[in-house]
């Protein structure tokens, strides 16, 4: 009993010295946060929102050519109705953030969440087009079915073009999380506010890093562990990063990098040059330019079988 007395004032001052911490931060804690975005709500809208991209891809609902219509009204209704909810969360976690008392967080919400859904249709031409890439760009590749199903590309890119039309319309947070949720499952890591052109391919994807202010045009490819990334970044008196501005490359059309290649700052790729691997690049390249390391001095050695005297 004395044991059970003695751990019970142990746990009340560690609950003491833990909420201690908790006084005067902001961003790590969600105290008194009802207005945030739900991560898990957020996960929910994306698989709809796929569902509507790749009808039956989830496998969720049997679709057929005499129903399609019917699923695709109840997944919209479903989707305006939770997004709408989550987007007025997001704006009202900004006004808070930066003191506004506009009054027109559901109006704004409903303004995104409808221009997003008015863009589905482009964002599906422009999956096919991706999907389209994969295929042409990959010999292994048997068929478009076994792309969408089983390629971490095509997850990343729909949802990065879902989450980019919702950045256009400057929602907070959600972007971010759709896109994260993508990285977390895929390792590709796509910032919503990247610009990217049709018919694009990232063959394998792990760690592939593509930021903010980058720029791609139709037609590249890119394969794992490239980066197009930024410099070291400005900073103002008090030494705190200086935000925006293009600080990420452009890539034109008709671009290939190849493997752990890294571009960086806000340089430019020329149209059809070949980026190869684990080059590290901070110039911008001309159109129609192969970049590559020197070749490496390779050393061969043979291996020593038993009972034998060679070196």
């Amino acid at each position: 009993m004395a044991h059970g007395r003695g751990a019970n004032k142990k746990i009340e001052k560690l609950v003491g010295e833990i909420a201690a911490t908790y006084k005067g931060d902001s961003g790590i804690n969600f105290i008194d946060a009802s207005n945030l975005p739900v991560r898990d709500k957020i996960v929910e809208i994306l698989d709809l929102l796929t569902e509507l991209l790749f009808p039956g891809y989830t496998g969720k609902r049997t679709v057929t050519k005499t129903n399609i219509n019917f699923v695709v009204i109840d997944i919209l209704y479903h989707v305006y109705t939770e997004l709408c909810e989550q987007v007025e969360r997001a704006y009202k976690y900004r006004c808070k953030m930066e003191q506004c008392d506009t009054g027109d967080c559901r109006a704004m919400a409903e303004v995104a969440t409808e221009h997003l859904l008015d863009q589905l249709p482009k964002i599906r031409e422009l999956l096919k087009g991706d999907v389209g890439a994969a295929y042409d760009g990959d010999p292994a590749a048997k068929s478009f079915e076994e792309i969408v199903i089983s390629y971490p590309c095509i997850i990343a890119i729909a949802t990065y073009r879902i989450a980019h039309e919702l950045y256009l319309r400057q929602v907070p947070l959600i972007p971010r999380i759709m896109t994260e949720c993508a990285h977390a499952r895929t390792g590709i890591d796509i910032h919503p506010g990247a610009r990217i052109g049709r018919n694009f391919f990232i063959d394998h994807g792990t760690g592939v890093v593509i930021g903010e202010t980058t720029i791609i045009g139709d037609n590249v490819k890119i394969y794992q562990g490239a980066t197009l990334g930024a410099l070291s970044f400005p900073k103002d008196e008090r030494g705190r990063i200086i935000k925006g501005g293009k600080r990420h490359p452009t890539i034109e059309d008709d671009v290939t990098i190849y493997a752990e290649a890294t571009i960086l700052g806000d340089v430019t790729i020329g149209k059809g040059a070949v980026i190869g691997g684990n080059v590290w690049i901070k110039d911008s390249v001309a159109a129609g330019v192969t970049v590559a390391t020197s070749q490496p001095d390779l050393v061969y050695r043979k291996h020593k079988t038993e009972g034998s005297s060679e070196q």
